[in-house]
């Protein structure tokens, strides 16, 4: 599995695609690779803050977990059990950014957390409209911080 985080931290595409696809026919557990997967992100974002890796790399990574958590979400357990809590999640306004709020949507669902996206370039009172009308139990603002300083 340390291959996985490897190769996605090297933000090698197709290899990390079938490294997921031999491990979910090997009947690995889902969450295991989640694991990886989060693992190798965490590297990602190291070596951009390291300067090794540019935005562009960044985002890029972002478009490799998406992909690679579609081949795995199917395998999830989608057990009876009552979620762990309800998460309303947004882009907050005047940002249309939402790279980081997809990634802690999926690891907040992996989680076994209820998720309502908001989507991107949302006002404050929509996240207020959004818990009433839920009884959320966490509200999660993503934003880029040079875009939304204000």
């Amino acid at each position: 599995m340390d291959q996985l985080a490897q190769t996605f931290s090297a933000l090698e595409e197709d290899r990390v695609y079938q490294i997921i696809d031999k491990c979910l026919e090997k009947s690995s557990d889902p969450l295991l690779i989640v694991n990886e997967l989060s693992k190798g992100m965490k590297k990602v974002g190291q070596l951009f803050k390291d300067d090794e890796y540019a935005l562009g790399e960044l985002i890029y990574s972002g478009e490799i977990f998406k992909g690679a958590m579609e081949k795995v979400k199917p395998f999830l357990k989608e057990g009876d059990d009552k979620p762990l809590g309800k998460v309303i999640m947004g882009t907050v306004e005047g940002d249309i950014h939402d790279l980081g709020k997809n990634i802690v949507i999926t690891l907040l669902e992996c989680s076994g957390f209820q998720v309502i996206d908001l989507g991107v370039d949302v006002p404050a009172s929509k996240f207020v409209d959004a818990v009433r009308e839920t009884g959320a139990d966490l509200v999660g603002m993503s934003l880029l911080l040079t875009t939304a300083m204000e």
